[in-house]
């Protein structure tokens, strides 16, 4: 669907006729004139309103102003529109009417008077105060915030987002500092003044304030620094220890050997530590929004199980922001996004993000495998597959990643990242394999990723990118039929997992009684319960403020639980005859291993209950890897440092 463009006929038709001639004057690369003046008061932020005010040079005439709808990193019309009340317009103190657009309601349509020079927005921004994705989700706490300019602002329609120049400025509460990838222009007791940008800059540069913050420079001395920004809500869990900085540190320096060039002036890690937000990343050019536990770097268990937060991040800065899909480099937040490439933008992404984890020290080499383990088995386990493609998950981005947990294993979920980080397994073992190790995806990423002396480019200039290239540069790296290799990995639709990369690196999938460490970390850290490589189900251990303990989250299609009857959203309230306690659990699998009994499961389905008899005798399951004899281990070389 194309974004609309013509307004309320209630506004007459001349209102659709301005829009149009905007377009077409936007189209033959004309700029905004002027600056558009945005302040952000955020001395309420602990309550989770932002006050803005923004003052846009106009002139009379129809106007469209459009608030961000499409918001690069999210893939989708995500942009919280919802969150903006109070809105007043006005021009010399008098107020201005407005109405939504019926077609495009991120938009609204104004007539602006004549004389008008100047005019006036103010509103609030109620930042969320429960659920959501990304930037729809919990974004402060009495002690620290995240802003994200796409909810602060409304901008002219019809322009790209480097046609419009801002001057942004903040203030904010108390004793609270800051830290963000613009520059500062100025501070006093009226708030603090950053350099003027683009709209596209400037809803590429999150701002992390807070109480409580820690700076830790992860590049002495570097010609492009580095650095690494916590905000927590408590001082206690700004403790990083000098082994976590030199991991952070390595971090830096593998990345550079990786892809061999950079395409940021300066890199900002904004990270926020806190178990009251939600918890995610999202990547900027020279920075990213990082949200974490407050026990990060204070909890082994929380530390093993998701270093890869900023790794990720990072690696985006190459991969997403300075290389980005045709389809979703639109260049205005209005037209729709096209997220077929995806595999790609966060399946490599994700790759990469795992293997720097890995030679920055953050895991050790087992660490790793541990986690490739992981994924191996979540995505072998994903019977979904049987029917929608690796591919469709990518194009249907823009819903599945709101989608509930509930059947996630059937209707699949963003699952282009991690089968898309095995597909990339899959690629670079394939090459290393073929070359006999004098060769690896190390190659092709230096050549796609490494800065073109043929392209004229400012730090923020984005570099759109077709299949074709992606193919066309595997085949400088190593001639092969990457065009059917990849096709056939993105179009199958068989039940199992492509685990062609972990075969062929000299290992394999088993399933045994122990977990490993990783798994017990992941169980830990997420308050879950996954049964789904043996009984075929996943269950919170504690209550948080979706589930209540013992809630199934999701059932395997067609497995033992789910043949007998069990079902997301039931409560289980007793297994065996006695309360479910997540504890005993690999106990009592082993003694329906040994008794060849079913386990019962007394569960409570809406105000109803019942008991279910689960046919399930081949006792815990937990998956690793083991190696392949004789055969060439191409796996332990990924995760070692260069």
């Amino acid at each position: 669907m194309q974004s609309p463009t013509k307004s309320l006929l209630a506004l007459t038709l001349g209102a659709s006729l301005a829009v149009a001639t905007t377009l077409c004057f936007a189209a033959n690369g004309a700029s905004f004139p002027g600056t558009i003046q945005l302040n952000v008061d955020l001395r309420d932020a602990p309550r989770h309103i932002f006050r803005v005010k923004e003052i846009l040079p106009v002139k009379e005439g129809k106007l469209k102003l459009s608030f961000p709808k499409w918001i690069p990193g999210e893939h989708g019309p995500t942009g919280p529109v919802d969150g903006v009340t109070g809105l007043k317009l006005s021009v010399s103190g008098n107020r201005v009417a407005w109405r939504r657009d019926l077609e495009d309601t991120h938009s609204i349509l104004l007539d602006v008077p004549e004389g008008a020079r100047d005019l006036q927005l103010e509103f609030e921004f109620l930042s969320p105060v429960a659920g959501g994705n990304f930037g729809a989700g919990v974004s402060a706490t009495p002690r620290l915030m995240m802003l994200e300019w796409n909810q602060v602002v409304f901008y002219p329609n019809g322009f790209q987002g480097d046609q419009i120049t801002l001057s942004p400025s903040i203030k904010l509460p108390k004793d609270w500092q800051f830290a963000t990838a613009l520059e500062m222009q100025s501070s006093d007791k009226n708030g603090i003044q950053f350099k003027a940008v683009s709209l596209n800059d400037l809803v590429d540069s999150p701002l992390a304030a807070g109480r409580y913050n820690k700076k830790i420079d992860l590049a002495p001395n570097a010609s492009k620094p580095v650095f690494l920004n916590l905000f927590s809500d408590r001082e206690e869990n700004l403790s990083v220890s000098d082994a976590q900085i030199k991991h952070h540190k390595n971090l830096v320096m593998q990345a550079r050997a990786l892809f061999g060039a950079e395409h940021y002036d300066s890199y900002q890690f904004l990270l926020l530590l806190s178990k009251e937000t939600n918890h995610f990343g999202l990547e900027h050019h020279q920075s990213s929004d990082n949200r974490a536990n407050a026990d990060f770097f204070t909890s082994p268990t929380a530390y093993m199980a998701e270093p890869t937060l900023l790794p990720h991040e990072y690696v985006h800065s190459w991969n997403g922001k300075f290389r980005r899909p045709i389809g979703l480099a639109t260049g205005n937040f209005s037209s729709p996004m096209k997220a077929d490439l995806l595999w790609i933008y966060e399946g490599l992404t994700n790759y990469l993000g795992e293997v720097l984890t890995a030679r920055a020290g953050m895991w050790s080499p087992d660490q790793y495998r541990e986690r490739l383990a992981i994924t191996a088995a979540d995505m072998d386990h994903r019977p979904g597959r049987g029917w929608r493609p690796l591919q469709d998950t990518a194009d249907h981005a823009q819903i599945l990643y709101n989608a509930p947990q509930a059947w996630a294993n059937y209707r699949r979920s963003v699952d282009f990242y991690p089968e898309g980080s095995l597909v990339w397994l899959d690629i670079d073992t394939q090459i290393r394999a073929s070359t006999e190790g004098k060769k690896s995806l190390d190659d092709f990423i230096r050549i796609f990723f490494a800065d073109d002396i043929n392209f004229s480019r400012t730090s923020h200039d984005v570099k759109p990118y077709l299949l074709e290239e992606v193919i066309e540069t595997l085949n400088k790296v190593v001639i092969y039929d990457w065009t059917s290799f990849i096709q056939t990995r993105l179009t199958a639709t068989s039940e199992r997992a492509p685990l062609d990369g972990i075969s062929r690196g000299g290992w394999r999938l088993i399933y045994d009684a122990t977990p490993s460490e990783m798994v017990k970390a992941d169980l830990k850290e997420s308050k879950l319960l996954n049964l789904m490589y043996s009984l075929g189900f996943i269950a919170t251990n504690e209550g948080d403020h979706e589930h209540e303990p013992g809630e199934v989250v999701d059932v395997l299609w067609n497995s033992p639980a789910f043949e007998a009857g069990l079902t997301p959203g039931m409560k289980i309230l007793a297994i065996d005859g006695e309360i479910f306690d997540p504890e005993t659990i690999n106990f009592i699998l082993k003694r329906a291993q040994q008794n060849k009994q079913p386990i019962e499961l007394l569960v409570k389905n809406l105000s109803y209950f019942s008991t279910l008899k689960i046919q399930y005798t081949d006792g815990p399951k937990y998956p690793r890897l083991v190696r392949v004899e004789n055969s060439a281990d191409w796996i332990t070389p990924i995760a070692t440092p260069k």
